[in-house]
């Protein structure tokens, strides 16, 4: 009952959320224009996720990417030179042809109405429930942007950033220290470069640089991410639990097995621990904050109305 209690008071959330943002995004927006769109994306998403896994963090990932770039308006999805996609950022981004799929299902069962922003935040839910995690009702109506600058990804938040920074990187898009808890609860599933954590593992003597971490996890890693190797190796971010989406990765934290510099702080951050306690001791919570952070981060300069395109490829702008 007490999760039926708290999506009850989610569907009203996301009507407040909608009248506070400003927004003419709404659940159902393609009831009536395309109603099988949902449908459609969760096929596709489905039958991806069936042949390779591994599908699901990277449109989750690749969602984040865009709405944390201009807002989410597909222009993470672009292609050509100098457009996001090429910004070191994104390089590795993973489920383009995913999207690319939908689209082209879309184009067919209903030609120019379904959007490429909304086909990857609609992707993007049904990866976290395929992964065990809750579904939410994602309101739709988002249009395509038509510009892509790979200059424009400069406030992605880095695996090294303190919490001080990457504070200050979600609140530029009105998203709460519990909005960020949430959303990098994300990492419960997909995996890290070694590139991205080896000077937590190896000193310049080939020690452990950090002797904040499980000492007994880190020999694991250092196997795994030799100090020699090219860091392009890489490695669950929720150790033991990477392709389920559950708590498991606020409870690695607690014993020091945090992988990225960024996530670690919060566990040895006061505010940001007692968020992280809360979600380990109640997966419900965890589930519940994850979609509402994920409603509003998917709400970020939103283009409605006469604003942007319905783009017929979602690589190319009209």
């Amino acid at each position: 009952m007490g999760l039926v209690r708290s999506l009850c008071s989610f569907i009203v959330f996301l009507s407040c959320l909608i009248a506070v943002y400003g927004q003419s995004t709404r659940i159902g927006f393609y009831s009536t224009t395309c109603p099988n769109a949902e449908t459609i994306v969760r096929t596709t998403v489905t039958s991806h996720f069936g042949s390779d896994p591994r599908i699901a963090p990277g449109l989750l990932r690749m969602h984040f990417h865009d709405c944390f770039v201009q807002g989410c308006d597909g222009s993470v999805l672009l292609a050509g030179p100098n457009s996001e996609r090429t910004a070191g950022a994104n390089t590795n981004l993973r489920g383009f042809e995913v999207i690319d799929d939908a689209k082209t299902q879309l184009e067919v069962a209903c030609p120019g109405v379904v959007s490429c922003a909304d086909i990857l935040t609609l992707a993007a839910r049904d990866s976290v429930a395929l992964t065990q995690g809750q579904r939410w009702e994602v309101p739709t109506g988002r249009r395509d942007g038509r510009v892509s600058l790979a200059t424009n990804v400069n406030n992605l938040p880095s695996p090294s950033d303190p919490l001080a920074i990457q504070q200050r990187k979600f609140s530029a898009f009105r998203l709460t220290t519990r909005d960020l808890v949430a959303l990098v609860g994300g990492h419960t599933i997909g995996t890290a470069a070694c590139g991205f954590f080896t000077n937590r593992i190896f000193n310049s003597t080939g020690n452990t640089a950090d002797p904040t971490m499980d000492q007994t996890f880190v020999p694991t890693l250092q196997r795994l991410c030799p100090q020699n190797g090219d860091g392009s190796a890489r490695v669950d971010l929720d150790n033991g639990s990477g392709n389920t989406f559950d708590t498991s990765f606020f409870n690695n934290l607690s014993r020091g097995r945090g992988i990225l510099q960024s996530d670690h702080v919060l566990w040895t951050n006061p505010t940001t621990k007692s968020i992280v306690q809360e979600f380990m001791a109640s997966s419900s919570n965890f589930n519940v904050q994850f979609a509402r952070s994920m409603v509003k981060m998917s709400n970020i300069g939103v283009k409605t109305g006469r604003s942007g395109e319905i783009r017929r490829v979602c690589s190319a702008v009209n």
